[in-house]
């Protein structure tokens, strides 16, 4: 590994493995340990044990570069067989691609990119992105632990095999590598550290300060830097900024009634009967957020699942119903841990405190930035609730202490409208249906929160049905309402006053209809864009100091609680702005 922190190209080019893959198994059941993910694990164990036994996985500049340059050894082709010469009785020239083998002693799998040679003597061939490292050898240790564990996977399989190649595609020189009995050793002890770690699920712990991380395409999922700073109390360095702030990729909103939603290649295209009303390109979509009868075909279903794209429902008034995905998450870990957390009342316990006392000190700091005539008192009783909530001796009472501070907290609410319009007067919060136009944005607002809420923690790994604090109940996604708790006043009700104010929704942008009041279909398109704009605003992250977007926010406060739940820090750092 270059000491500048560059990353061995084969830590950034793994192939995911499709979904429904049936692999071989190994000893003992286990399936077999691919040979890139040794590599992962020699490079760093933590990053092995991500990648292979919890399913993690995420693209980046390099993984998709890596691809490209395999374009060549991952396109079907004609293979060359091995055949006796006729006159000579001599084996042909060895030359194939693309070979899979399997180790059925040391538990390993691996498809070789190229194995050339003659006869019974062969050569594995790996390619490499890059160009080849100016160190002892030109060949990173990782990379030699993978090609050994090829040459040691064709030995098994009847081949001598000596040993083996690297290609490197960015300066278009081979390296050879030889099996001597030193690496061989060092290989086999590797993939049987590996395999132990995998049967014991306990993972390696984060490397300490290395030049690895930063250019890790894993890095926001391990979260090195960020473990080690929480478990310091902030007496270490401050984390690295590992990834950038902002992502491109954003929602498609849709509520255009009887619209058709269709593939076209790489692009949706939303159509009106014959009328193509939009389109966008698969590559720029988060998410697709259906509002009311919206038709989707089957192939752009299957085109969105296939990338990880999630498809929300919701009603015309914003009531979110439900969520289309692809495979859950293969982190199986995660959930377990989770399950058991929430049979744990003490753990559910300091859960629940730690998302009450975020969320009421942030509604006490949104009453102290934006309010025009500020009540001392009502900020000083939410102090004491917010003090409260942390000493909370059972969900009971902490549910009666989140009661008292929301009622403070909406009473002072009007405090912080600064239109004159009656349109936006607002007395008190009441729901289903909302009897008033900000009570109709303010239930908006959180029930889209809610599903962004569920899509990121099922792209995590969880059950966004399973909470802590909130209960569950049929179709409730409580592990969402749980976290969206601390952001509920600075993005949810941060949105609606920000429609008010600025006069991005005004009055007549609302409809009363069977006793309740709803945005018209122009109005939620104002107020939807407001939404996103909040959504991709930059914040410095009030514990670790970085600037990313909010949407970028709730993926790490995901990461945390699940860091949390393996044990790894011990506490929930929650989201509590200054």
């Amino acid at each position: 590994m270059e000491e500048n922190g560059n990353q061995p190209d084969s830590a950034k080019t793994p192939s995911r493995p499709e979904a429904g893959d049936i692999r071989p198994r190994g000893p003992g059941g286990d399936p077999p340990i691919p040979v890139r993910m040794l590599n992962e694990y020699a490079y760093c164990p933590r990053l092995g044990y991500l990648m292979w036994v919890q399913g993690e996985f995420q693209d980046s500049v390099d993984t998709l570069d890596g691809r490209f340059q395999h374009r060549r050894v991952d396109r079907q082709r004609s293979r060359r067989k091995r055949a006796r010469d006729d006159e000579g009785g001599e084996d042909k020239p060895v030359c194939e691609r693309a070979v899979s083998m399997t180790s059925e002693k040391l538990g390993l799998t691996a498809k070789i990119d190229l194995v050339e040679g003659q006869g019974s003597c062969v050569t594995p061939v790996e390619y490499k992105r890059g160009k080849r490292p100016h160190v002892a050898g030109g060949v990173w240790e990782p990379e030699k632990v993978q090609l050994c564990a090829q040459g040691v996977i064709l030995r098994e399989n009847g081949f001598e095999c000596s040993e083996g190649v690297i290609y490197f595609a960015g300066s278009r020189e081979r390296v050879r590598v030889s099996f001597d009995d030193a690496l061989v050793a060092q290989t086999i002890r590797l993939t049987e550290e590996f395999r132990r770690a995998s049967e014991e699920g306990v993972i390696p712990p984060p490397l300490e300060d290395s030049p690895k991380c930063p250019r890790c395409a894993l890095a926001p999922i391990c979260l090195p830097d960020e473990i080690r700073f929480v478990e310091s109390d902030g007496d270490s360095a401050p984390p690295r900024m590992l990834f950038t702030a902002r992502d491109d990729a954003l929602p498609l909103h849709v509520q255009h009634q009887g619209a058709r939603i269709g593939k076209d290649g790489d692009t949706l295209k939303i159509m009106a009967r014959e009328e193509l009303l939009a389109e966008a390109r698969l590559q720029e979509i988060s998410h697709v957020v259906l509002f009311g009868a919206i038709q989707v075909s089957t192939p752009a279903i299957q085109e969105l699942c296939k990338r990880g794209i999630s498809i929300s429902y919701l009603s015309m008034g914003g009531w979110f119903y439900g969520i289309t995905h692809g495979m859950i998450h293969k982190n199986v870990e995660l959930r377990l841990r989770q399950f058991d957390a929430s049979r744990d009342p003490r753990r559910c316990l300091a859960l629940a405190r730690r998302f009450v006392h975020a969320k009421i000190t942030n509604c006490r700091t949104m009453l102290r930035r934006n309010t025009r005539s500020l009540d001392k008192e009502v900020l000083r009783l939410l102090r004491e609730d917010a003090r409260r909530a942390e000493e909370a001796e059972n969900l009971g009472s902490l549910l009666g202490i989140e009661g008292m501070a929301a009622q403070r907290y909406f009473g002072s609410f009007p405090g912080m409208i600064a239109a004159d319009d009656i349109a936006f007067d607002f007395r008190h919060r009441n729901r289903r249906p909302p009897k008033d136009s900000v009570n109709a944005m303010l239930s908006l607002a959180y029930a889209m929160l809610a599903r962004e809420w569920t899509a990121t923690l099922l792209a995590v790994g969880f059950d966004p049905l399973l909470g802590f604090f909130h209960q569950p109940r049929y179709g409730r996604p409580a592990l969402a309402l749980d976290l969206m708790e601390e952001f509920r006043p600075l993005i949810a009700d941060s949105v609606v006053l920000t429609s008010i104010n600025n006069g991005e929704v005004k009055g007549s942008d609302f409809i009363e209809t069977m006793g309740g009041v709803a945005l018209t279909a122009s109005g939620r398109r104002k107020f939807i864009k407001t939404y996103e704009r909040r959504m991709s605003q930059e914040v410095t992250h009030p514990v670790f100091g970085y600037v990313l977007s909010y949407r970028r926010v709730l993926g790490i406060q995901a990461r945390l609680l699940g860091r949390f739940l393996a044990g790894e820090i011990s506490d929930y750092p929650a989201f509590i702005t200054r």
